[in-house]
C-alpha cells in the first residue's frame, strides 16, 4: 500500500492550492484519513481529518479556509486550501488507516504519504 501526496507549490498570500492524496495497492477498505503539516523547527500538527463516514474535523488555525474531502471510488483524499497565509508554509503529509488482506487475516495499519511542500509568500 502506498499513499502519494501531490499538489504542493509556491503561492502568494491569499492564494489557493489543492492537495491530493491517492492510496494504491491491495486495499480492502480505508478508514479515517487526515492531513498533517510540519513547519521548519516545529512539531507535526493535525490540519484536518475525515472519517470513513465523511465527518470532518479541522484545526482552529485553518477553519473556514481549508476544506477536506474524499472520493471513495478513487481512494483519494483532497485538501482545498484557500486564503493561504505565510504561516501555512510547511510540508504537508497525508495519512490513512487502511485494511489489507494478509495470510493471517485482515490487518489495519496507518500509512503515511511522502509529504508535499507548500510555501506561501507574503
Amino acid at each position: 500500500v502506498q499513499l502519494q501526496a501531490s499538489g504542493g507549490g509556491l503561492v502568494r498570500a491569499g492564494g489557493s492550492l489543492r492537495l491530493s492524496c491517492a492510496a494504491s495497492g491491495n486495499i480492502l477498505s480505508i478508514n479515517d484519513m487526515g492531513w498533517y503539516r510540519q513547519a521548519p523547527g516545529k512539531q507535526r500538527e493535525l490540519v484536518a481529518d475525515i472519517t470513513r463516514g465523511g465527518n470532518t474535523h479541522y484545526a482552529d488555525s485553518v477553519k473556514g479556509r481549508f476544506t477536506i474531502s474524499k472520493d471513495n471510488a478513487k481512494n483519494t483524499m483532497y485538501l482545498q486550501m484557500d486564503n493561504l497565509k505565510p504561516e501555512d508554509t510547511a510540508v504537508y503529509y497525508c495519512t490513512a488507516g487502511i485494511s489489507t488482506a494478509q495470510a493471517v487475516g485482515t490487518i489495519l495499519n496507518d500509512y503515511w504519504g511522502q509529504g508535499t511542500l507548500v510555501t506561501v509568500s507574503s
